[in-house]
């Protein structure tokens, strides 16, 4: 662990804000999964921060899970296992650059129909199709293991069902933990979470406790619409990222 002093700053800010996404600003995800990435090769990044996620997926559903929607978890997660497995065989055949560039265009895309259809909201007793969840589960799956980079198609989907804040903490706390407890076998098999990571992750564990504390405290004081309209920026501009 023989990091300079700003590759630790990097690190520490990086699981700070895995706090602050699990607990109160949503959408962080692919920011702090940047800053690990500036320090370490991207798979080694998306290995080490598991660990930390599993942890911050606990505390959140220890803080949400009275609020947990169970329907949209049993209709996403099947679909999501799918996608994890898919992207465990894709993740020797598809370069950083591939996956980047693929994973922000289709947030993008699933962003702007967010926005149109709440600019014009479909007629009443009409929903998403019956595709929806199903390509978002694969491709919330398939990017977790190849990049960390579920984060912005999960937010998409719960604010496209219509979610209150304290639902959509409860449900996405209890989704992204099974998501990332189900991946933790493929990762190990891949050597991307191993002793070393773990040794560096307990380092790093206290600044992601910091960040879950701000980020409960940040959360009871935000109201419905500003909360959707942050985790949609952000998800926009983590997409934007991305494919540019």
């Amino acid at each position: 662990m023989n990091f300079s002093s700003w590759q630790w700053f990097l690190l520490l800010a990086g699981s700070v804000l895995v706090g602050l996404s699990k607990t109160g600003i949503t959408g962080l995800s692919l920011l702090f999964v940047g800053m690990f990435a500036a320090v370490l090769p991207a798979k080694n990044a998306s290995g080490l921060v598991v660990p930390i996620l599993i942890v911050g997926d606990l505390i959140a559903v220890g803080s949400y899970r009275s609020h947990t929607q169970w329907r949209h978890i049993w209709r996403l997660f099947p679909w999501a296992a799918v996608g994890i497995i898919l992207g465990y065989f894709a993740l020797g055949r598809m370069d950083d650059r591939q996956a980047r560039t693929s994973i922000g265009a289709i947030v993008l895309c699933l962003a702007t129909l967010h926005i149109y259809r709440r600019l014009r909201p479909p007629a009443p007793g009409v929903g998403h199709g019956f595709w929806f969840a199903p390509i978002l589960g694969i491709l919330a799956g398939f990017t977790t293991i190849t990049a960390n980079a579920s984060g912005p198609l999960v937010v998409i989907y719960l604010l496209s069902m219509g979610l209150l804040k304290m639902e959509y903490m409860g449900t996405a706390a209890v989704f992204f933990l099974l998501l990332n407890l189900f991946k933790t076998p493929f990762m190990v098999c891949l050597g991307l979470i191993n002793f070393g990571s773990m040794a560096l992750d307990a380092y790093l564990l206290p600044a992601m406790l910091l960040g879950a504390w701000a980020g409960k405290w940040i959360l009871r004081r935000m109201d419905q619409r500003v909360f959707e309209n942050v985790a949609l920026a952000l998800s926009i501009l983590a997409g934007a990222r991305m494919f540019f």
